[in-house]
């Protein structure tokens, strides 16, 4: 079955479409989740509900990018939002999020890092520094983009990025 015909019997309704058309995106997407969203819980929830808007908004779909980025940009757009609520719900800005981490040392010997390992020293910065620098370095987005999804000043993604990335130094050169 070709792209497109999987999208239009996801439209028509067609579960085993759906089906299939999840199984082919959710790892990949978890992974998007879980960059943005530590609890592996949470996470979850934001696949479901990224999907849920993937397939309730699917026929807006116009194929002038890839289905695997247009899916994509909903995932990081729940993670986002799913962000937001829990900084709203501790009353918190996306500037006033405190830097200061407790990062302990790895004791780990082997120079080369897997992925699940990265991920795990991304989840040592802080909320903001790691939403921001998931946005610029991973997902490709430029600070005015970033600064408007995050509702934030262009200055402020800027000067995050710089301390996500010297965090990251410092956190990687404790397990090296």
């Amino acid at each position: 079955m070709t792209e497109e015909q999987l999208i239009n019997q996801c439209i028509a309704g067609n579960r085993n479409a759906q089906r299939l058309l999840y199984e082919r995106f959710a790892p990949a997407m978890f992974g998007v989740c879980r960059r943005y969203v530590q609890n592996q819980t949470d996470a979850e929830d934001v696949l479901v509900t990224g999907f849920y808007k993937v397939f309730a908004h699917l026929h807006g779909f116009e194929g002038k990018g890839s289905l695997e980025g247009w899916i994509r940009r909903i995932m990081v757009n729940e993670a986002l939002a799913f962000i937001r609520q829990q900084n709203a719900k501790k009353n918190l800005t996306w500037d006033e999020l405190d830097p200061t981490y407790q990062a302990h040392a790895n004791e780990q010997t082997d120079d080369k890092l897997n992925e699940a390992e990265i991920l795990q020293l991304l989840h040592h910065l802080p909320p903001g520094y790691r939403t921001v620098f998931n946005l610029y370095a991973i997902e490709g987005y430029g600070h005015e983009e970033i600064a408007d999804m995050l509702q934030i000043s262009i200055n402020t993604s800027k000067s995050q990025l710089l301390k996500a990335r010297r965090m990251l130094q410092k956190l990687l050169s404790r397990v090296a």
